[in-house]
């Protein structure tokens, strides 16, 4: 489980998350829409502690990380793993060095053969062949970077799995193929999951939740299957742009 109550940030002046609160259910995937610039990004960052929120409480499970001590939180953040947008790989890294990156190095070391077993079992946990670890991220396509950044997400058995925008820069089929993949992990591994995107279709599809950020603050939350029918400005306007693509495509 991960809640966040009455959260909020602000860069200077501008105040991006003004008391956010929301409840993602253990083994559940929340899909967090919203339009460029509302804070999604930031409210993930704030999550796994890559910021430090100027109020409110996060939990992730009977934990309230801004209270704990700095060990008890970082243990718990070791639990979970980050999806950058346009994946963050490292140029200078085989795909087997990016992934086994994602390791704990107190628990693992990653020249050890249960290290490299585990790297095995995520590349085939994501559909990517032995063959590709020693490439490097340049010789591959956008769908297997996300893929490999899915991998780093998942090497140390994370039980929460955090996504920002992971279609992002995919084509449709590419798209389509990462989404099918979150929703799997999910199923299969049992993950909690965050999914940040401004992909309406996406949102349905990947999230048992959808909640809508907008103005700093959480605007709507309903199951997945009830956006379509959710009488909000936003709603409108993301299904009016996907019909227009829709027509144009």
């Amino acid at each position: 489980m991960i809640r966040l109550e009455r959260v909020r940030k602000r860069f200077g002046a501008h105040e991006v998350l003004r008391g956010v609160t929301l409840s993602v259910r253990a083994g559940s995937t929340l899909a967090l829409l919203g339009p460029s610039g509302v804070g999604k990004s930031v409210l993930l960052k704030t999550l796994i502690g890559l910021l430090e929120p100027d109020d409110g409480e996060i939990w992730v499970g009977d934990l309230e990380l801004g209270g704990a001590s700095r060990e008890a939180a970082e243990s718990v953040r070791r639990t979970m793993g980050y999806v950058f947008q346009y994946s963050a790989l490292f140029d200078s890294l085989t795909v087997a060095e990016n992934i086994l990156l994602g390791l704990d190095d107190r628990a693992w070391r990653p020249e050890s053969p249960a290290s490299r077993a585990r790297l095995q079992e995520c590349l085939r946990w994501v559909k990517l062949a032995p063959e590709v670890a020693p490439q490097y991220p340049a010789e591959l396509s956008g769908g297997m970077q996300k893929r490999v950044a899915i991998a780093r997400a998942i090497v140390a058995e994370q039980r929460y799995l955090l996504y920002d925008e992971p279609t992002a820069g995919l084509d449709p089929l590419n798209a389509e193929n990462i989404a099918r993949l979150i929703r799997r992990l999910q199923r299969e591994l049992g993950v909690t999951s965050i999914v940040v995107t401004h992909d309406f279709e996406l949102a349905k599809h990947v999230g048992d939740q959808v909640a809508i950020l907008d103005g700093g603050r959480i605007v709507a939350d309903v199951p997945a299957p009830a956006l379509d029918a959710l009488d909000h400005p936003m709603v409108r306007a993301f299904r009016h742009w996907h019909q227009r693509a829709e027509v144009v495509g």
